[in-house]
């Protein structure tokens, strides 16, 4: 019995002190995280140098393959654009088979195949899986490049630069990669209609022959499938492949700014400002910084809970995110600090963004912060580890960038055992303060005046990151034929009302009548345009028998409508439709309650153009291109209210064609909200046969 009391006052005695020790008002300290038990994948390498990598899941009957050529940056020159292109071509059909029954032999057994100028990829159930995997090897060793094919991607590939065009994102990623790497170089050029348009089916071919190779490509397998099967199958598929033997390019490093600048890119369309604040670094994933740079960007802008995110949108209501993002690669890259805001709030939201900067390279870090941030990426890191792909990537990546074989394993040690003076380290290394480009598309008018208050020297580029000479910047200019300028917004309407055929015989159209014709989701439309002066229209749009659009406005009134529902201008509409006080409206333009802005020059295509700025009565704005070569009208930007919001309409006109003395454009190209319309006019009566009836 005095035994048992002794055991059982010592349990006593030990727990009262457990519990006097043990403070529970705080959660215990994790330990510190082990290496990760990350198996090895099977990796062999095929005759021809494909290096082979298969990880092995049976717990679902499916099995996936990808087929990786490193080939490195690429330079194009004057072909830039080909490689995209030539990718593409390869989903055209082979040799073997053409492109239907292609596409239905994938469809058939329910596969995924892709193509692409890197190489190809391809899943499928493991009773289909081989038959998946040679169609892939057939569409890269055998393809057929029809013609027919080519120059439809090519004007496909067209429609999609001209959609960026407007797209200030789509601009400001092609101007910050140009003036960083120099856009003569693979790291920074860019595909233009001028550089697509001059590509040739022998050119997708002669790329197609120097980098569609063998040599520098990694195969993986992930699945349902084992290594024997795997060597079978990829023997079969790529066994007796030769190709031209490729060496990884050597880039020259470019160089950053001397001092911050700011890069303006003036899109008049714009409806808020697209910022990016940018500096060159090299941060390979050898580099020892990798981890501790990781999560300073982590910290800074990797999310919602980002400094940039919780002062940009959370404090200041300037945009509905702003980001930063450091890129990690064998080559010299970018670090980058990025937001959309609201046009009048760009300096300020520049100037926030700079004081998140200084805010990382003073060490302003709480550790919450960067225990929220290790948090973020360690559950990014085990997640991903669910994915059985995950550990062909992390192979290849390694055998890629030449990385010790724990890499992954020690992951979470490296990312946890980093330190607030770490995170300060980094962020004084890479996150340059002095040596930024501050790149920023949006409408000049608005933000220029603003930006001298920031500090920064101003530079000015066109979308295509050619800089803009002091004398071509963006100017006022009267409409008056008294302005002095050598360039006036006057002289450019008189020259444009000069080469349609004269301002006299413009002021003699009181009416027009023009029929038009389009394809709109695979459907014919025909319809009718009617102008009467001085600002009477009519626009109706028909499939078949049946008005599929409607627009009339009577002088006072008008409604518009779609499908038989018909809805009312209401007083905005009105005053935008009471603008219209000619039937050739650039007569009005002219007139004392028009303003004109000369914004310089741009580009339409390949054709260089005079960039005007129209202010109307009621306010709205619009931007007009002018041919320098034949001062016709090439383009009008201009923005509308829909439902989602602001949209912006890109409106081309070419294929000018003489009706009486006058030239009118007989094709009609508009762009609204990525959507693309061409309307061609089949006929153009000039002051016949439109009475006020039509305008009911």
């Amino acid at each position: 019995m005095n035994k048992i009391l002794c055991l059982l006052s010592a349990f006593v005695l030990s727990q009262s002190i457990y519990a006097q020790e043990l403070d529970r008002s705080k959660p215990p300290k994790a330990s510190a995280p082990a290496p990760l038990s990350i198996p090895d994948p099977a990796t062999f390498t095929l005759p021809n140098g494909i290096t082979v990598i298969v990880v092995e899941n049976h717990k679902l009957p499916k099995v996936t393959a990808s087929l990786f050529i490193d080939a490195g940056p690429v330079a194009e020159g004057r072909k830039a654009g080909v490689m995209g292109l030539m990718g593409q071509m390869l989903s055209e059909g082979t040799t073997k088979t053409p492109k239907l029954k292609f596409d239905e032999a994938i469809d058939l057994i329910g596969a995924n195949v892709n193509l692409y100028s890197g190489g190809g990829s391809t899943s499928a159930l493991t009773r289909y899986f081989e038959k998946a995997f040679l169609l892939m090897a057939e569409g890269l060793r055998y393809p057929s490049f029809p013609a027919a094919s080519f120059e439809k991607l090519k004007t496909q590939s067209l429609t999609g630069l001209r959609a960026g065009e407007r797209s200030a994102a789509a601009i400001s990623g092609r101007v910050v990669g140009a003036l960083a790497y120099g856009k003569t170089t693979a790291m920074g050029e860019f595909e233009t209609e001028e550089t697509i348009k001059g590509l040739t089916l022998e050119d997708v071919k002669e790329y197609y022959r120097n980098y569609i190779t063998p040599s520098r490509s990694y195969l993986t397998f992930v699945g349902d499938i084992t290594p024997g099967a795997a060597k079978s199958i990829a023997i079969k598929a790529f066994g007796d492949w030769k190709g031209k033997k490729l060496e990884l390019p050597v880039i020259k490093k470019a160089e950053n700014v001397k001092t911050t600048e700011i890069d303006f890119v003036d899109l008049p369309s714009a409806v808020q400002t697209e910022i990016r604040v940018t500096n060159l670094i090299n941060n390979p994933m050898t580099n020892p910084d990798y981890h501790a740079l990781l999560l300073a960007n982590q910290v800074l802008g990797g999310g919602f809970e980002g400094k940039l995110f919780m002062n940009l949108r959370e404090k200041r209501g300037f945009t509905y995110g702003s980001y930063s993002n450091v890129e990690a690669s064998r080559f010299q890259s970018l670090f980058t600090t990025s937001a959309q805001v609201r046009t009048e709030k760009s300096d300020s939201a520049i100037a926030e963004m700079f004081i998140e900067l200084e805010n990382m390279r003073n060490g302003n870090v709480t550790a919450e912060e960067l225990e929220v941030a290790k948090a973020k990426v360690n559950g990014s890191f085990a997640l991903g580890l669910e994915d059985p792909a995950r550990a062909a990537t992390y192979a290849s990546n390694i055998l890629i960038n030449n990385l010790s074989k724990d890499f992954y394993r020690t992951y979470l040690q490296k990312i946890n055992s980093v330190t607030i003076a770490d995170v300060k380290r980094v962020s004084n290394k890479y996150f340059s303060t002095a040596n930024s480009r501050i790149v920023l598309v949006g409408n000049g008018a608005k933000i220029l005046p603003t930006l001298s208050r920031l500090g920064y020297a101003v530079k000015q580029y066109d979308k295509y990151a050619t800089p803009i000479e002091e004398k071509e910047k963006e100017s006022v200019v009267n409409t008056s034929p008294a302005s002095s300028e050598p360039i006036s917004a006057f002289k450019l309407i008189e020259d444009y009302l000069q080469a349609i055929g004269g301002k006299e015989e413009a002021k003699k159209v009181t009416s027009l009548k023009s029929s038009l014709s389009m394809e709109m989701m695979g459907q014919q439309i025909a319809g009718t345009d009617i102008r009467l002066a001085p600002n009477k229209q009519a626009t109706e749009l028909k499939m078949g028998a049946m008005t599929v659009y409607k627009k009339v406005f009577d002088g006072t009134k008008g409604y518009q409508g779609q499908m038989g529902q018909n809805k009312d201008f209401d007083e905005k509409e009105i005053k935008e439709a009471l603008d219209e006080r000619a039937v050739i409206p650039q007569l009005s333009y002219i007139g004392t309650d028009f303003t004109a802005l000369y914004l310089g020059t741009g580009k339409v295509g390949n054709e260089d153009a005079y960039r005007l700025k129209i202010t109307k009565p009621s306010g709205k704005t619009i931007v007009e291109y002018y041919s320098i070569k034949t001062r016709l009208l090439l383009r009008e930007e201009s923005t509308t209210t829909t439902p989602q919001g602001e949209v912006t309409v890109t409106t081309d006109y070419s294929n000018y064609k003489k009706v009486g003395k006058l030239l009118f454009p007989f094709t009609i190209t508009q762009l609204a909200g990525g959507q693309e319309v061409i309307m061609n006019t089949t006929d153009i009566k000039v002051n016949e046969g439109v009475t006020d009836a039509d305008f009911k």
